[in-house]
């Protein structure tokens, strides 16, 4: 469909396009479920711009000389202008060699933040086009892998078990998927998507396959606005204020004895001009700490490069400072602080039940977990036993009740080969497995005590519980849970 008309004001407003019905999705972006044309791609591309961070150019040559503007080394650069132009006279030549040695130390100063910075810079950048991100795209009727960065809105995409959300979409007919958003709101746990609604850029496909239509990229998508916000912040950090109050000090001195220092050498004891300059010109270079940006400078560059050897890259040489002086640092933890990989910690298990230890609820949980088509907790547990096929060995699945927001469990009814008899094996919120239990009112303080004692952990409760089913029946109410 021609993209001719269309503009990020034609299409409305973003969060109209995330839940209007997807029959106006269509209209508004102008495409059709069959995907886009080449052309069309082009043009849209034009319009709306590449699906990726806007990144600022910098001039290597202004970031050199950025190096050198700040009060420390405005104190310096006037140094150097006295002794090259203002001391002469008496018969005798500029001072040269004051110039030129302040000019050298500012010199370094500069080449040494600048190599750091611009080599930390450089692996970054290095890093970043190594993970471009692709897409698979319905483009011309056919399916291809292209870059991500050439998304338009209007696209079809697929979406598929590993991937990474190339831009903001909405989700077309088929199976709900599993979307892992924890870059986005920090949540470990996937959310359960469905036709219609709405996906994010730099979100992750847990389970599923399905076909989207991308309603926006690059900075109009949910993580492109967050990252503006963040980008447009320009606060000054801690070693700038540390090096701006020196200087600002250094100068208010330097000032006030240059001052003092003029109405006694000329005025009072009738100093040759030269004398006097070269007095001043003590002063000056004498009252400011010449050699600390070099000094810092090297100091911040040998921590750079220990950082890099454990992997870490330094982009901005302050950094370093300000990360050695903070008090409280405020970070996402899913997949930050931590792998955003669910584990159990079989230790922590407790067990309220006499004769049952610690495996044997690893292993009734497992029989309550999906072996196919498993969602997050399920392949956690599984994979916690010592044989993920243990979870079905030597049992006959009669019926397995999936996990709902109603009941908050999951359940499995099945008969036990080693005995001949049917049991029933059921996992999920513990609040709901202790209902069932039937010695709850003994054990209730207890339970209580030991999820608010893994909550302040940060950690995830899980109940277990099992019962034998001497009916025989698979809906039949069984024994008493335990």
């Amino acid at each position: 469909m021609a993209g001719a008309g269309l503009s990020l004001d034609s299409i409305g407003n973003e969060a109209n396009l995330e839940k209007c019905p997807m029959s106006e999705v269509f209209d508004k972006l102008q495409c059709a479920a069959a995907g886009l044309s080449s052309s069309d791609g082009e043009e849209r591309l034009k319009i709306f711009g590449y699906n990726k961070l806007e990144e600022k150019s910098e001039s290597k040559i202004l970031k050199f000389l950025g190096f050198m503007w700040n009060p420390l080394s405005w104190v310096m650069e006037f140094a150097a202008i006295m002794a090259i132009a203002l001391a002469n006279g008496d018969g005798r030549p500029p001072d040269w060699q004051d110039f030129v040695g302040i000019i050298v130390l500012l010199i370094i100063n500069s080449t040494i933040s600048f190599v750091e910075e611009n080599n930390a810079g450089n692996a970054a950048a290095a890093l970043m086009a190594k993970l471009a991100p692709t897409s698979k795209v319905l483009r011309d009727g056919r399916w291809a892998e292209m870059d991500a960065a050439v998304l338009v809105p209007g696209d079809i995409i697929s979406i598929k078990l590993g991937d990474i959300v190339p831009a903001d979409a909405r989700l077309l007919e088929g199976d709900a998927l599993k979307i892992d958003q924890s870059a986005l709101t920090g949540e470990s746990l996937p959310a359960t998507k469905g036709p219609g609604d709405s996906v994010f850029s730099g979100s992750t496909c847990k389970q599923g396959e399905i076909e989207a239509v991308v309603i926006a990229t690059g900075v109009h998508s949910f993580f492109g606005k967050a990252a503006h916000l963040v980008d447009s912040t320009n606060q000054e950090g801690h070693f700038q204020k540390v090096l701006k109050a020196i200087g600002n000090f250094c100068i208010i001195s330097i000032a006030i004895g240059m001052v003092v220092e003029i109405l006694v050498m000329w005025p009072v004891q009738h100093r040759t001009y030269r004398d006097g300059i070269d007095n001043l010109l003590v002063l000056l270079i004498g009252g400011i700490p010449i050699a600390m940006p070099t000094v810092l400078s090297v100091t911040m560059a040998i921590g750079a490069h220990r950082l890099s050897t454990q992997g870490a890259i330094t982009k901005r040489m302050t950094a370093i400072e300000e990360m050695a002086g903070m008090d409280i640092l405020c970070s996402d933890k899913t997949g930050t602080l931590t792998l955003n990989k669910l584990t159990v910690d079989v230790n922590l298990v407790e067990v309220f039940q006499p004769g049952m230890d610690k495996s044997t609820v690893i292993l009734m949980a497992a029989r309550a977990a999906r072996t196919e088509n498993q969602d997050a907790i399920d392949a956690t547990i599984v994979s916690a036993l010592a044989d993920p096929s243990m979870a079905r060995a030597g049992i006959r699945e009669l019926h397995f009740l999936p996990f709902n927001p109603v009941d908050k469990r999951t359940a499995i009814t099945y008969i036990d080969d080693s005995d001949g008899k049917m049991y029933r094996a059921s996992k999920g919120a513990p609040e709901q497995i202790l209902e069932l239990a039937d010695n709850q009112h003994e054990i209730a303080p207890r339970v209580h005590a030991v999820i608010d004692k893994f909550a302040e952990r940060g950690l995830r409760s899980l109940g277990v519980a099992v019962q034998e089913v001497p009916e025989g029946l698979k809906d039949a109410p069984g024994g008493p849970w335990r």
